[in-house]
């Protein structure tokens, strides 16, 4: 891992939101490595209704909305990094917020068209489910309660229209998409296909294992990657 960074240069700070139904814990490991390669400021997770936060009956769960909301408060020089369905929320974001937004990563960014409908996600989800480790089990268990099915199941309902490629034809950073092994849900030609439309320096990186839930299975491997990453971008290169 080459995290060297030229003199002088700031590091960003990172702003990760929870993915669909999960708690900010899911960013810790992955945090608490980021933080020890020295290549950001600090970490902040931000919560949302049904992404860290259970959602009120009232609360508009789509990825526009809650975009909006997140660009709202954004400090400046900001990383933006988003799980799953969330991505589509920090790419909305990203788009809002140009010049304050300087990198967004995008981990196993929803939602592909090919599986856009209730069915192929359900069976996407099941594939995906069977090369997750058990481990995890006892985070889930807490969080979907925490979070709540019901707001879950709106906010899903919500995501799976909104196209991604939009927001990230508007954004002017660069893009990483990364996934895991054997992601099913984010296959590799989804993600390549995403870093397509982002802008020149973007790009798409498949980590040597793990399926959908890669910042609380393998949260170290993505830290590195990202860590990898983010050294090239204050370099300039990505």
């Amino acid at each position: 891992m080459n995290t060297t960074r030229p003199e002088g240069t700031p590091r960003p700070t990172l702003v990760c939101v929870p993915g669909l139904g999960l708690e900010a814990a899911e960013w810790r490991t992955t945090s608490d490595a980021l933080q020890r390669s020295g290549v950001v400021d600090e970490v902040v997770v931000r919560s949302l209704p049904a992404y860290g936060e259970r959602p009120s009956s009232s609360d508009d769960l789509r990825p526009s909305t809650l975009g909006a909301r997140l660009a709202a408060g954004l400090p400046g020089a900001t990383v933006l990094v988003g799980h799953s369905a969330s991505c589509q929320v920090v790419g909305r974001a990203a788009a809002l917020a140009p010049g304050r937004v300087t990198g967004l990563v995008l981990v196993g960014p929803t939602t592909d068209p090919r599986a856009r409908s209730w069915p192929r996600l359900v069976a996407r989800w099941l594939r995906t489910a069977a090369r997750e480790r058990p481990a995890q089990v006892p985070f889930l268990a807490h969080s979907y309660p925490h979070v709540g099915l019901a707001g879950m199941g709106r906010a899903m309902e919500a995501a799976r229209h909104q196209d991604i490629r939009v927001d990230l034809r508007a954004v002017q950073c660069p893009v990483l998409v990364v996934r895991g092994r054997h992601d099913r849900i984010c296959p590799e030609r989804w993600s390549r296909g995403l870093a397509a439309v982002a802008p020149p320096g973007s790009h798409a990186v498949t980590l040597p294992r793990g399926a959908h839930m890669v910042p609380l299975t393998d949260g170290e491997v993505l830290a590195e990657t990202l860590a990898d990453w983010l050294a090239e971008l204050s370099r300039g290169g990505a």
